[in-house]
């Protein structure tokens, strides 16, 4: 386990990992920390708290010191600044006739650099669009190309669940997704209801896929000939998450009912053969 506090740069933005060191911190309070982007001023989004190891992206940095009022009010004069420079950077791509999206744009805390998010179908010849900004700003100026999934990341919105995007709450990493994913979940291949608002598949279907393969594991799948309490039968139907089984008696005339996996014992057939569980640890007795 690691001693790490939750620090946040944007308002309800997504919190990362940084190590407190000799600090004593609270949520609340504004720190200064070394990012990739440079040095960036941060709110403590959840104050020391212990993690484990495999959660934390290496190396872990820490903390640089506490924020004063004067690097709170130029973080805040950064953020304002930040919608004057999306403005004025939309108006020369215009001005350029660039075929590009811009997503979002960031001042480093020490205002040496603006950094400007965009989105485009395929590579963009960008130079002439820095020069002018250059000239704007004086300031260093770099444009990054991200991906439809990064720019859902760093917006963030709701997902079709009603929830707020997973990407932009807690995923660190985005996770390769397939529809197989989506075929052994039992979820419908319509791209409208397995897509997330990015135009990609959802990528719970990636983190919920351990949880799903087990239980596909162990219980019998469609076709499978079961021993109910009612007598022996085919399974026609799983649902995976309730655990229950539609089975067709046998002799058919008895018609469709439903039992749990747990009042039903595994024959033979099927899709895929059901593991059986644990045993359970015997008794011993002196």
């Amino acid at each position: 386990m690691t001693k790490v506090i939750g620090v946040r740069f944007k308002a309800n933005g997504k919190s990362y990992y940084f190590s407190p060191g000799d600090l004593e911190l609270q949520q609340g309070d504004y720190v200064i920390v070394e990012t990739a982007r440079g040095t960036e001023c941060g709110e403590v989004a959840k104050g020391p708290h212990d993690v484990p190891d495999s959660s934390i992206v290496k190396p872990l940095k820490t903390v640089t010191r506490m924020a004063d009022a004067v690097d709170v009010r130029r973080m805040q004069q950064n953020r304002a600044d930040e919608k004057r420079a999306f403005s004025v950077c939309e108006e020369r791509i215009a001005k350029h006739k660039l075929d590009m999206k811009l997503v979002d744009v960031e001042y480093t805390l020490d205002r040496n650099k603006i950094l400007f998010y965009f989105t485009a179908d395929g590579r963009i010849d960008f130079r002439d669009l820095v020069k002018d900004l250059a000239g704007v700003f004086r300031t260093r100026i770099e444009l990054r190309q991200i991906g439809v999934r990064d720019e859902s990341k760093m917006l963030g919105g709701l997902g079709i669940c009603g929830q707020p995007f997973c990407c932009s709450r807690f995923l660190r990493d985005f996770q390769p997704v397939s529809i197989k994913m989506a075929k052994e979940q039992g979820l419908s291949l319509n791209p409208a209801k397995i897509s997330g608002s990015c135009g990609r598949l959802m990528c719970c279907l990636a983190y919920e896929q351990p949880a799903y393969e087990y239980l596909n594991r162990i219980t019998p799948g469609v076709g499978s000939i079961v021993k109910t309490p009612e007598g022996v039968g085919a399974v026609v139907e799983t649902n995976v998450i309730s655990g229950t089984l539609r089975v067709r008696m046998d002799p058919p005339a008895t018609g469709f009912k439903t039992f749990h996996k747990d009042e039903c014992q595994y024959l033979r057939g099927g899709k895929r053969a059901p593991i059986a569980p644990d045993p359970e640890p015997e008794e011993i007795t002196e």
